[in-house]
């Protein structure tokens, strides 16, 4: 696989990314990459499984909503050709090691879509594709003639799944990941979130609009054309905030002394004794002793959590790992934070 020689990218995409990423080296492709191990394992789907064997997709998404879905895509069988431009993917900056794993098994290609000739040979692989996958704003497709309507009247046959930001007119407002987060008041103080949730939850919806074209086309006999967008994918993700489900408040929120994240004497142990049955062996376990029936209300007395805390401090996770064990708990011990 031939590289041009690196200039500005191509297009922006709707995250922002910065404008001068880490040159990658050329030849990345899936044998490049296949000797190396993924930063996390993943299983090998079955062949049972690949149920977009004979499925061609051609992805122009940067960063991470559309590289994860594209490694989805890719586990359930389909072919994946990614289209860079001469910079590269800023994902290549940021990580090595999660750009290989986004990319394992997926042939990476590099054109300028801004010149007649990087255009032209992406609609000559387009002629040959059944989705096209994009994460540009829209405004950037008109301009690269890949919007919609464009490929609709050229490529009718030809779905395509759109990654933005946010809907409607908001497509063109910058966000990321963590912007989406704050929009739906899912961020604790200043600390910053575990992992990208709306990056993943948005590829993840991008998976399964992918799928549904695939059905549309085999159906209807033309292409159809999708719209994900980050912070509707986070908004599914709030729902259980929405709902009261996770205010502080709340039984599942930290009311409930048995879902709960403890100190232990040498790291932490997250506890989610939430069922009766469950409750009953906690109490059990820990020296609670409710009234008949009561377990659940015993559970929400703070002077419940307090008992269980104490009872924690007390014990090293190797010692409470053992006590899981023995009374059938839902829990899981951690290092210290």
């Amino acid at each position: 696989m031939n590289r041009q020689t690196r200039t500005p990218a191509s297009a922006p995409s709707p995250d922002q990314t910065p404008s001068k990423p880490v040159p990658v080296a050329a030849g990345r492709t899936s044998s490049a990459s296949a000797a190396r191990k993924p930063a996390v394992s993943r299983a090998s789907a079955k062949s049972s499984d690949r149920v977009l064997r004979g499925t061609r997709i051609v992805s122009l998404a940067l960063n991470l909503p559309g590289p994860a879905a594209l490694m989805r895509l890719r586990e359930l069988g389909a072919t994946c050709l990614k289209i860079e431009p001469p910079a590269g993917d800023p994902m290549a900056r940021y990580s090595t090691a999660a750009y290989e794993a986004l990319h394992r098994g997926v042939r990476v290609l590099s054109l300028d879509l801004k010149t007649e000739a990087g255009h032209a040979r992406l609609m000559k692989q387009l002629a040959k594709t059944d989705v096209l996958l994009t994460s540009f704003r829209p405004s950037a497709l008109a301009r690269l003639k890949l919007d919609a309507a464009t490929l609709r009247a050229s490529l009718p046959e030809l779905s395509t799944v759109a990654i933005v930001g946010a809907p409607g007119a908001r497509a063109e407002r910058p966000g990321h990941d963590l912007t989406y987060l704050a929009e739906q008041d899912l961020l604790t103080g200043t600390d910053l979130p575990a992992t990208l949730y709306a990056d993943m939850a948005g590829s993840m919806q991008a998976v399964e609009a992918v799928l549904g074209c695939v059905l549309h086309r085999a159906t209807q006999g033309r292409g159809r054309h999708c719209t994900v967008a980050l912070s509707e994918a986070v908004q599914v993700m709030a729902l259980p905030r929405t709902w009261g489900l996770t205010t502080p408040d709340a039984v599942i929120g930290g009311r409930h002394a048995g879902y709960h994240v403890y100190a232990c004497s040498d790291g932490r142990v997250a506890l989610a004794a939430l069922e009766p049955h469950f409750a009953a062996c906690l109490c059990k376990a820990v020296g609670l002793q409710p009234d008949a029936g009561e377990v659940t209300l015993e559970l929400l007395k703070p002077t419940s959590r307090q008992h269980i805390a104490g009872f924690m401090a007390a014990r090293t996770r190797a010692e409470i790992q053992r006590l899981g064990e023995l009374y059938d708990l839902p829990l899981e011990v951690m290092k210290a934070a």
